[in-house]
């Protein structure tokens, strides 16, 4: 940045999260910042500017021009109102990072150094970026739900699990990491966190306005994690994954899955057929229109999932009085323990963080999942996420300028350039 004098010792981070409901910036401080410690995010708020509309995708995948277009001068304002003397570190998380990432990294070193003066860039996909906004540098896994469903999670170095994930003896592996939480909506129906338009990046749980319930991508996460062969996670450098494959291969368990759940109970009592529930059946033609009419609102919509997701907040409604939709929520809680048993090192200080905005739900999803975890996972501290991915791009960004970033390197998911 303009007035960076290279002998001055840097006094801020700048963390950008791109995802499908939006583009995030935020500036922080060095000296309040946890993360090179390896705790969760615990400063006092950055300055932070966003964006509804995500980051545009072309022939080369995400846009880079665009993307610095808007978020260059915002960081230069945040950087100017925060009396920033010298920029330590940048991280940019994106959903879509690993398949949909090749033009941002291509250009944003470059530019980032010429705009910013920056010499430390790391690029993330929003999956690591949660997982450091949920357990900053610590062990664990992070299952983060929206509209999908991912669980990702690490052993960082100096974990006691070694770099790439030495097993513990439970047997379960390397690591685990975060599925994108970035704008994820809130589902408990109030309306969830700023949503973009019916279109969405690939790998994100990012919210859809309008949806009243969990945000959601459209796409399987698995542009952002590596493959979920054992022997491929050990191989890609720490991180291991579960689910995140979209709603039509996977994501069981997350706002689209539980909402589709509903609506086929829904539709089974307008037939009157088992398995049906006429509270559900209520609920849908109140949000709906009539029944009959439901295939041709849905089918069409580009932003199926999202709707989709958007009944996953009636469900919960209906769970206390409802037992059909009570065994669809405690199925989800089974299919969000699967995941996290998955991907959990066995360590003796993981954790397993939930984040995202279908936990908003409460209790009806809340009190199942954790009764499930701990049959699963006995003795695995289960936490809410500390932070979301901007906290997370914060937290890698000021580990680096730190020289203290221990989550693990992957081609994929976190380089540092």
């Amino acid at each position: 940045m303009g007035d960076t004098a290279p002998g001055d010792a840097a006094t801020h981070v700048l963390g950008i999260d791109s995802g499908g409901s939006g583009v995030r910036v935020g500036v922080a401080r060095t000296d309040v910042l946890g993360g090179s410690a390896g705790q969760p995010p615990s400063w006092s708020a950055p300055l932070t500017w966003s964006s509804s509309t995500p980051a545009a995708v072309g022939d080369r995948g995400i846009d880079a021009a665009g993307l610095l277009a808007r978020v260059l001068p915002a960081a230069r304002e945040l950087l100017h109102e925060a009396g920033a003397r010298r920029l330590g570190a940048v991280c940019v998380g994106a959903a879509g990072m690993a398949t949909l990432g090749d033009d941002l990294r291509a250009r944003l070193p470059d530019a980032l150094a010429d705009a910013l003066g920056v010499r430390r860039l790391a690029l993330a996909a929003d999956a690591v970026t949660a997982y450091a906004g949920a357990l900053g540098q610590r062990p664990g896994t992070v299952v983060a739900a929206g509209t999908g469903l991912i669980a990702l999670g690490a052993v960082p170095e100096g974990s006691g699990g070694g770099p790439g994930g030495t097993e513990g003896s439970g047997g379960a592996g390397d690591t685990s990491g975060a599925g994108s939480a970035s704008g994820t909506g809130d589902a408990s129906g109030t309306g969830g966190t700023s949503g973009a338009s019916g279109t969405s990046v690939p790998g994100s749980t990012s919210g859809v306005p309008g949806a009243g319930g969990p945000g959601g991508a459209h796409g399987p996460h698995g542009a952002d994690a590596p493959a979920a062969h054992p022997d491929a996670r050990r191989a890609t450098g720490g991180w291991r994954r579960a689910d995140g494959w979209g709603h039509l291969l996977g994501d069981c368990g997350g706002g689209a899955w539980i909402g589709r759940a509903g609506l086929e109970a829904a539709m089974r009592a307008y037939d009157g057929r088992d398995g049906g529930s006429k509270p559900l059946l209520a609920r849908l033609e109140a949000v709906f229109g009539p029944a009959a009419g439901l295939p041709g609102k849905l089918y069409p919509r580009p932003d199926r999932p999202a709707v989709l997701a958007s009944f996953a907040p009636e469900v919960g409604r209906c769970a206390s009085e409802d037992p059909v939709a009570e065994a669809i929520l405690r199925a989800a809680a089974r299919h969000v323990a699967e995941a996290a048993e998955a991907v959990c090192p066995r360590l003796e200080s993981s954790e397993v963080a939930l984040a995202g905005g279908l936990f908003r739900m409460g209790a009806p999803l809340l009190t199942p999942v954790h009764e499930e975890l701990a049959a699963r996972l006995p003795g695995v501290r289960v936490t809410e996420a500390a932070g979301d991915p901007l906290d997370g791009a914060l937290c890698v960004a000021a580990a680096l300028a730190a020289d203290g970033l221990r989550l693990p390197r992957d081609p994929a998911l976190l380089t540092v350039v």
